[in-house]
């Protein structure tokens, strides 16, 4: 299926999704505190998920079709972990941790989706800067999403980005369209040349999300087949926003 254009009424109907999307990840960063486990992270978001009336776009989502169904509505990645993490109560954060929170829903048949990774406690200098420079990377990005542009041009200056701060980038995983489904043409890289790609256009959703290493690039997936980890145990951060062109600019849809 090609790029699907939003039109305004339809982007309206987004942000409901976003609203609930950035509450669920607010309620999550605030239980991020050392001794929680991570399988009560996962019930945080599934209470509030509820109460919004909303459907998790995770829960038995199957990767590619196929594979084992996810089994939880939040990805909470620790430490080395880059994505996809699996939520467990036999895993505790701890002081100094570093955790992603990704969640996605569905409301009235639309999807956003946002993930950030916050820090559990007081956390290293070197952690805070890893983190600091995928913020940097996402907001940098989101300045390259305006019509006439393209895609190439988002991936460039994350790649730039993270290069200028020292850190690797993964890139087997990658950002995506998103509005009926989940994950919509066009893929996104985290990487590219500028003046390459597709043209951006306005009415187009972008769910633009970097993931930084502080060491090597090579990722490992475990035998779980969801959970993505630095293959030199080395941190990672990961962060992302929906955000539509328009034509005004880029409009940062989960952020309420």
């Amino acid at each position: 299926m090609g790029i699907i254009l939003k039109s305004n009424r339809e982007l309206a109907k987004m942000r409901e999704a976003v609203r609930i999307v950035a509450a669920v990840l607010d309620a999550v960063e605030v239980a991020c505190v050392p001794g929680v486990s991570t399988g009560e992270l996962d019930r945080v978001a599934a209470r509030e998920l509820t109460r919004a009336g909303a459907r998790s776009a995770f829960l038995g989502y199957r990767m590619g079709g196929g594979g084992p169904a996810y089994p939880a509505v939040l990805c909470t990645s620790v430490n080395r972990v880059v994505v996809h993490g699996i939520p467990s109560d036999d895993e505790l954060l701890r002081e100094g941790d570093v955790v992603g929170i990704d969640f996605a829903c569905f409301k009235d048949d639309y999807c956003a989706d946002a993930a950030r990774t916050v820090g559990v406690g007081i956390i290293s200098a070197p952690a805070r800067a890893l983190l600091d420079a995928t913020r940097q990377c996402l907001e940098r990005a989101i300045v390259e999403t305006v019509a006439g542009r393209r895609l190439g041009d988002i991936g460039a200056v994350i790649e730039g980005c993270a290069g200028d701060h020292g850190y690797s980038l993964v890139r087997e995983f990658v950002g995506h369209g998103i509005g009926r489904a989940m994950h919509e043409a066009p893929s996104v890289p985290n990487y590219g040349s500028r003046g390459r790609g597709t043209r951006l256009k306005t009415g187009m959703v972008l769910a633009i999300e970097p993931m930084l290493n502080a060491g090597g690039s090579s990722v490992d997936v475990l035998d779980d087949g969801w959970t993505v980890v630095t293959a030199d145990a080395s941190l990672s951060a990961h962060m992302e926003h929906s955000v539509a062109i328009t034509d005004h600019g880029p409009q940062v849809l989960t952020v309420p």
